[in-house]
């Protein structure tokens, strides 16, 4: 095998002759040396196609980027985004991504719970830190901090609802084929591809802006989980590029996105009542001063909570059906399965519910 060295020196050599004759042989050779790998690379994904099935040859091509990366990280991501390839042991949602999010759940309950106003003082001072209260109503409280090192706000809504169960609230955040109808923003809406491994989906979503805005397109991560031992119920999201949703001139490409929704029921998952907190972020890509957006987003939330609460509703008095996603995590020692279904079609996971 030559270095680039060696081949450059060569390359002079030959180039040093008049003799073209000795040009031709040696690109013939290299032709019929890539060729000939070429094939046997061809005969070896065909062995491979009849040997294993689809997902354990994804598996297999994920663990070689996987060996490339920890070798070379730099080329490994160059050639992955030469090749079209998603980097899921990069971008996917972590367990421990999952397990924070119920912490900080807990900790605002302690704050909420305790009934002696020191105490109760000193305690939300600790939790608190950098927040400050924006909005507070009879069922949800919002605070917002500062992202250091940028011009965003990072939101939180802790809230709390005492007319649906928690299965049906989570189930209608899940179910991108119900969102459509409830939700008039939405103008695409889609699962574009499923790591087989921790059931983490990219999701492409464009929405309506208000006017004079262009409309916005969203390419996410999102894994969900139901922690039956804790008693939890949690959804991550975050933006990711994918090769399979370029940026077009349709919408406005949003580049830092995050959203952790976790709900604690107060029984059970089955009967009506339970807390939720949410904390989002994001960058609209706006030319709007600071605090314009700020309001936009403060006031849009909670719009969208009460839109989601109507749509839970709604799956609840049985005038819709949706999908239970909730029942692929059969207990809380067992990973959930994510279903074959084809990507991009109408086709989910999980039983009908309503």
């Amino acid at each position: 095998q030559l270095t680039l060295a060696q081949a450059a020196y060569l390359a002079v050599w030959f180039a040093s002759y008049s003799n073209q004759g000795l040009l031709s042989i040696f690109a013939n050779h290299c032709s019929f040396v890539t060729g000939q790998r070429l094939r046997r690379a061809h005969q070896i994904g065909e062995l491979y196609s009849n040997l294993y099935s689809e997902r354990t040859r994804w598996t297999l091509v994920g663990s070689i980027w996987r060996r490339l990366q920890s070798k070379h990280a730099s080329t490994g991501k160059l050639m992955a985004a030469l090749a079209g390839v998603f980097m899921w042991e990069d971008e996917k949602v972590r367990d421990d991504e999952l397990h924070r999010c119920g912490l900080e759940l807990q900790a605002l309950e302690k704050v909420k719970n305790l009934s002696a106003s020191s105490e109760k003082e000193k305690a939300a001072g600790q939790v608190e830190t950098g927040w400050e209260v924006v909005m507070e109503k009879n069922n949800f409280k919002v605070w917002r901090r500062p992202i250091e090192g940028s011009h965003l706000w990072e939101y939180r809504v802790l809230g709390s609802y005492n007319d649906v169960t928690p299965r049906q609230f989570f189930n209608v955040q899940l179910d991108t084929e119900y969102r459509k109808k409830w939700d008039a923003l939405v103008l695409k809406l889609e699962v574009v591809d499923r790591d087989v491994n921790t059931g983490s989906e990219v999701v492409h979503w464009a929405t309506h802006f208000p006017y004079p805005m262009y409309s916005r397109d969203y390419v996410y991560v999102r894994r969900y989980d139901v922690d039956v031992e804790n008693n939890l119920m949690v959804l991550i999201s975050r933006a990711v590029q994918h090769p399979g949703v370029p940026e077009t001139q349709d919408y406005v490409r949003v580049h830092s996105y995050q959203s952790k929704m976790v709900i604690r029921p107060h029984k059970t998952f089955d009967e009506n009542g339970f807390d939720y907190l949410l904390t989002y972020s994001d960058d609209p890509q706006t030319a709007f001063p600071r605090y314009c957006v700020s309001w936009m987003v403060s006031s849009g939330m909670p719009d969208f909570l009460e839109k989601l609460h109507t749509a839970a509703l709604r799956a609840k008095n049985l005038e819709v059906g949706i999908y239970d996603y909730a029942s692929v995590i059969k207990s809380n020692d067992t990973k959930h399965q994510p279903s074959q279904d084809r990507l991009g079609d109408n086709t989910r996971p999980g039983q009908i519910y309503a």
